[in-house]
């Protein structure tokens, strides 16, 4: 009996020991977040894990705090496959989000697919939190410099497969912007499975979508995941002793595209395509740069002055074989000889009559 009270009297404190440690082993997922799921710049599948937190009545996200070893994710908790079998050709993606980062160092911000549902086993060490995982693609907003890993300077954007040592870079500051400033950025990253290529586009929040990609990269990802489910995420981290830096995400969308084989076109803006749900997109227009229109015309006026040009000259060999012309002899002189002609006039005598 004595043992039965001392039990019940335990009973609440160990539920809620127990209850409270298994809310620490579930992640924070968007669902519990509704302001965060009204808001339409995100999309429904989205979940958050470690320090990422929704801000301003879940108008956009902080990835990380202003404290050192610091890291969140934002998870699209859907996966996809690139290769599908209820699709005729392979997948293809596009995605574009608005992000910030406050002045000073840290590792950035980075773009993720991998084959497994890493927020599961996000454990926040390591860069971009990422410990342990080697298969993975990222495109990473980096701003600090580590010459071990290929990076540029402490300003620019670097292609990932499998390590953190970049495979091609793209420079920032060419664009005049500076990713740690605190300024609202946007970006496109497209990746078309046709033409195996992967392009980076990065631009003011406000300004349109730029026609060249500040970096591009060609990689077959059908190869390298088949039929696998692939997750894709954005993750941010303060691995640096004395990083304070802040990443916060105000949009995001992605979505993924079938393209026939016999398209290779550049990748456009994903708002311009249906969603895989089949709900059509917007489509963003494109502005007509007045340099393109002047350049037209010098061109069409250049054509048209060397059409009138060749046909003038066909028109005149045309002309003189078929004009004759009076033969003309040379005037020669000539040469008069005059003589003096003597008459002798005889008068017949016997022809007189008398």
């Amino acid at each position: 009996m004595a043992k039965f009270i001392i039990f019940s009297c335990n009973f609440p404190l160990i539920f809620l020991l127990s209850s409270f440690y298994f809310l620490t082993l579930q992640p924070i997922s968007s669902s519990s977040l509704k302001s965060l799921n009204n808001n339409p710049n995100f999309d429904s599948e989205i979940a958050l894990f470690g320090d990422a937190e929704p801000v301003d009545a879940g108008s956009y996200v902080n990835i990380t705090r202003p404290s050192v070893s610091s890291s969140g994710l934002l998870l699209r908790q859907k996966p996809f496959k690139f290769l599908d079998a209820n699709l005729s050709s392979p997948t293809s993606f596009s995605t574009e989000f608005t992000f910030s980062m406050t002045p000073g160092s840290g590792d950035g911000l980075l773009l993720v697919l991998a084959s497994k549902d890493f927020g599961s086993t996000f454990s926040g060490k390591g860069p971009f939190g990422l410990n342990g995982e080697n298969r993975f693609l990222g495109i990473e907003f980096d701003t600090e410099m580590n010459g071990n890993v290929n990076d540029l300077n402490a300003n620019h954007i670097g292609v990932d497969v499998g390590s953190f040592v970049s495979l091609t870079v793209g420079n920032v500051s060419s664009l005049n912007l500076e990713l740690n400033s605190g300024e609202k950025l946007k970006s496109w990253i497209d990746y078309v499975a046709s033409s195996k290529r992967l392009e980076i586009r990065l631009s003011k929040l406000g300004e349109p979508r730029p026609y060249n990609p500040i970096t591009a990269y060609g990689i077959d990802l059908l190869g390298m995941w088949k039929n696998e489910d692939v997750y894709v995420g954005i993750s941010s981290s303060n691995s640096n002793g004395n990083s304070s830096q802040i990443s916060s995400v105000y949009s995001w969308s992605f979505r993924l595209r079938n393209i026939p084989n016999s398209m290779h076109s550049l990748p456009v803006n994903p708002r311009g395509y249906l969603d895989e749900h089949g709900e059509h997109l917007s489509v963003h227009k494109r502005r007509v740069c007045p340099l393109t229109v002047l350049a037209g015309m010098i061109f069409v006026t250049g054509c048209g002055a060397l059409v009138a040009f060749m046909v003038l000259f066909l028109w005149a060999i045309i002309i003189s074989r078929h004009t004759v012309f009076p033969a003309e002899f040379p005037v020669k002189p000539v040469d008069f000889r005059y003589e003096k002609i003597n008459v002798v006039v005889e008068k017949d005598a016997d022809s007189v009559k008398m």
